[in-house]
């Protein structure tokens, strides 16, 4: 059976979300995965929901790492696949290249703990925090109790009202 790359695309939560932080990756570049497989997990402004493969397949390429902000039918990875139903998917160029270059945690690898740990803003903590004039990026002593430790919205109302009183 011939095999061919696809472009897997962000899905597109709606007209009014375009865009979609990538969580956890949950598979690597090698990995051999079946159609419905959990491979990312993915937060709108509104939701976190788990990303399924399309297909069955092997993993070739993943664009996004934890943490990146992505637009809703942007190239997320590239699986090679014999699922002639996604055709219409096929890659332009086979594999990544240039600034797209594939990257991807091993799907057990654990966050980095510490002082260098990433601090990663949900879209709405982000939006709140740009709204007050501050930015989230020099904010070092907000609490992050988001899922995955990540700064909610509640998080960032909570840092404000405390800044105020």
């Amino acid at each position: 059976m011939d095999t061919f790359l696809i472009d897997v695309p962000m899905p597109s939560m709606g007209a009014t979300v375009n865009e979609l932080t990538v969580v956890t990756l949950k598979v690597a570049p090698g990995a051999q995965v079946t159609k419905g497989q959990k491979l990312a997990e993915l937060e709108s402004d509104k939701s976190i929901f788990e990303f399924e493969s399309p297909c069955d397949g092997t993993v070739r390429a993943i664009l996004g790492k934890a943490g990146d902000v992505m637009t809703s039918g942007s190239t997320f990875l590239q699986i090679e696949t014999a699922d002639a139903s996604l055709k219409h998917l096929k890659a332009k160029a086979p594999g990544a290249s240039g600034a797209a270059a594939a990257v991807a945690a091993p799907a057990s690898q654990s966050p980095v703990t510490g002082a260098q740990a990433p601090v990663i803003w949900t879209p709405r903590a982000t939006k709140l925090a740009q709204e007050a004039g501050l930015d989230p990026a020099k904010i070092n002593d907000i609490e992050a109790t988001g899922p995955g430790g990540r700064v909610s919205g509640d998080d960032v109302t909570r840092y404000l009202a405390r800044r105020k009183g």
